[in-house]
């Protein structure tokens, strides 16, 4: 069900691994052209160069600055779609208990419910836990036609109605917002680039103005690196140390209480 991203290959400490190796490949690879250059004797002026590896490098700035904020807003959407539906589950779940017949036989499905979308988290097998939710959604949708059809002129089946048609709406944005709206593979595609590009620039600099290799450009590296890493954990909703946290929908299921016997 979960779109698949053009990193979604490599876990994400393989990622990190790719990310460093990649961007200390890019600063190598500039600082030995650069060193080529300086033996030839090649004539580069340095100070317009600088600027140009200054322009760079906040070019890069930028980039990272606008992925980490596209994802980062992707990661709020999760947290608040995930917050409605909980409350959407909890008015429905109440209102079934004023409904004339059949309350709790549909309290019983709702507990269900949230049991089936807490455990697709739990266990990471969000496609059987989004069949086994929308089963559950066309059984209480089924008894709330029949009710509506034997109490038409009801208010609180009316309410209760609502409240499940909310509910259901929100299970298909929850699906929108954590697993298919990725950043696209044209960002990622360019913010690799850029990054290479920017820190090759930088190399070639350093190889140019005859310095050393400093462990500053170490530091550098693993900079840039955390933070893509941070872009991609951000990405992936069912990896990673960023994850949306459940408890709405624990807390939920705590108020529900046990089934009645």
């Amino acid at each position: 069900m979960q779109i698949a991203g053009p990193l979604d290959a490599l876990p994400l400490w393989a990622l990190f691994i790719f990310i460093l190796v990649v961007v200390l490949l890019s600063v190598e690879g500039g600082y030995r052209l650069g060193k080529y250059r300086r033996s030839r004797r090649e004539e580069e002026k340095e100070a317009p160069l600088g600027t140009m590896v200054g322009a760079t490098l906040g070019l890069l700035a930028f980039i990272l600055a606008f992925t980490f904020g596209l994802a980062a807003a992707r990661f709020d959407s999760r947290r608040q779609v995930l917050l409605d539906e909980a409350n959407a589950i909890g008015t429905t779940y109440l209102r079934a208990g004023m409904l004339p017949e059949r309350g709790e036989q549909i309290r019983g499905l709702l507990r269900e419910y949230v049991g089936v979308r807490l455990q697709a988290v739990r266990s990471g097998y969000v496609a059987e836990g989004i069949r086994q939710s929308e089963d559950i959604q066309q059984k209480v949708w089924s008894e709330a036609e029949a009710l509506g059809q034997k109490n038409a002129n009801s208010i609180v089946v009316g309410l209760f109605v609502q409240s499940l048609n909310q509910m259901i709406d929100l299970h298909a944005e929850r699906l929108q917002a954590g697993l298919r709206s990725r950043i696209p593979g044209a960002i990622w595609l360019g913010l690799f680039a850029v990054a290479a590009l920017s820190l090759a620039t930088m190399g070639y600099h350093a190889g140019l103005s005859g310095t050393r290799r400093s462990l500053a450009i170490v530091a550098v590296a693993v900079t840039f690196s955390v933070v893509i890493e941070l872009i991609a954990d951000l990405d992936r909703p069912q990896e990673g140390v960023l994850r949306v946290s459940q408890q709405a929908l624990l807390d939920v299921q705590r108020s529900m209480g046990p089934p009645q016997q």
